[in-house]
């Protein structure tokens, strides 16, 4: 286990925090016949009642619990904490799924490319053409613009965008839950459809009679985020009027098989998914890319590579032309020296430790 602090290219503003770094949760988990899987998670505040403290003296407990037994038992025990602690859970989950030779992680007989979408993160009006134009020569064909602060500003920000993207790039906008009901049906009711594929969680997670009011009256699909995490959120979105999209990702589905499990939910109650995890490292772009592969047929948003200064992989992931690329001969493996470079915190576990 490693806690670890991955600087950012440049600021990622989200609702009520601003991110210089990545806080990252990684686990590393072996088994007896040498094979090797990983796992990762990112806790950020807003986003979830989970922290980051609490997470890593989760994940360390349960690391020493659970090494030495066999993986079937592991994952079963970490199911009974998958509601109070899912991004922790994730961590060991999905490493010990990698470990496991998880069939979604098969690498493909040739190259295949996953597009992806592009966070416009300039505040100031006058930088976000000049940002756009970046994008739009680097391949991205979807623009996605981060929200939430302020009615005012953030139509204008949108504004701008749209106009700066002129019809060459679909555009989300991704209010972070940072709308009341009243703020949010203004939203709905000025905001130009023009270039938009989707509106983002409008309002707070638990308040699903206010995102339902702003969806019933959007000119502009609403794609929820944050409220969803159950099967049963999913069943409840689709009788959603005004509800098209819903976003996954590998945290809030606890690993890989529920990740699966949930999209394939979508699918069959009539929803388009979107995957992906803007704010993450290379370990968890790529299982989520994979996962992407057979489930989704937009842009994905596993980005988060892309704006960090370091990959945790021996072999960066390969970007090329607003896509991610999956290559047959890929090999997932951690770059142990700038994992430890990186590193604020280490533990190791091994049955023979933890007797001891």
């Amino acid at each position: 286990m490693w806690r670890l602090r991955v600087p950012l290219i440049r600021p990622y503003h989200l609702t009520g925090v601003v991110l210089s770094d990545l806080d990252v949760l990684l686990a590393e988990a072996r088994d007896s016949d040498g094979r090797a899987g990983c796992g990762e998670a990112v806790i950020i505040p807003h986003y979830t009642t989970e922290t980051t403290e609490a997470g890593w003296a989760f994940c360390r407990e349960q690391s020493a619990m659970l090494v030495g037994h066999e993986s079937t038992v592991a994952k079963a025990a970490l199911g009974k904490f998958r509601t109070t602690y899912p991004h922790a859970v994730t961590v060991l989950q999905v490493a010990i799924e990698m470990m496991e030779g998880h069939p979604l992680l098969e690498p493909p007989a040739q190259p295949i490319r996953i597009p992806l979408l592009m966070a416009v993160m300039s505040q100031e009006l006058e930088e976000i053409p000049a940002e756009v134009e970046r994008h739009l020569a680097n391949g991205f064909q979807t623009l996605k613009l981060k929200g939430g602060w302020d009615l005012e500003a953030d139509l204008e920000r949108l504004a701008m965008v749209q106009k700066a993207a002129a019809g060459a790039a679909r555009i989300r906008f991704d209010a972070n839950q940072g709308y009341t009901k009243e703020s949010a049906l203004q939203l709905v009711s000025r905001i130009n459809p023009d270039g938009l594929e989707s509106i983002e969680q409008p309002c707070t997670a638990h308040d699903w009679d206010a995102n339902a009011a702003a969806a019933a009256v959007s000119p502009v699909p609403i794609k929820l985020d944050e409220s969803i995490y159950e099967l049963a959120d999913i069943d409840r979105a689709a009788e959603m009027e005004g509800c098209r999209y819903v976003k996954m990702m590998l945290v809030k589905r606890n690993g890989l098989t529920r990740l699966q499990e949930a999209m394939e939910r979508i699918s069959v109650v009539g929803l388009s998914s979107v995957l992906g995890n803007g704010a993450a490292t290379d370990v968890t772009c790529w299982a989520e890319a994979c996962v992407a592969r057979h489930t989704i047929d937009n842009a994905g948003e596993m980005n988060g590579f892309i704006k960090n200064r370091e990959q945790l992989w021996q072999e960066p992931l390969t970007f090329d032309g607003g896509a991610i690329v999956l290559n047959p001969d890929f090999k997932p493996a951690l770059n142990h020296e700038l994992v430890d470079r990186l590193s604020i915190a280490k533990e190791f576990f091994t049955r023979a430790a933890v007797a001891g």
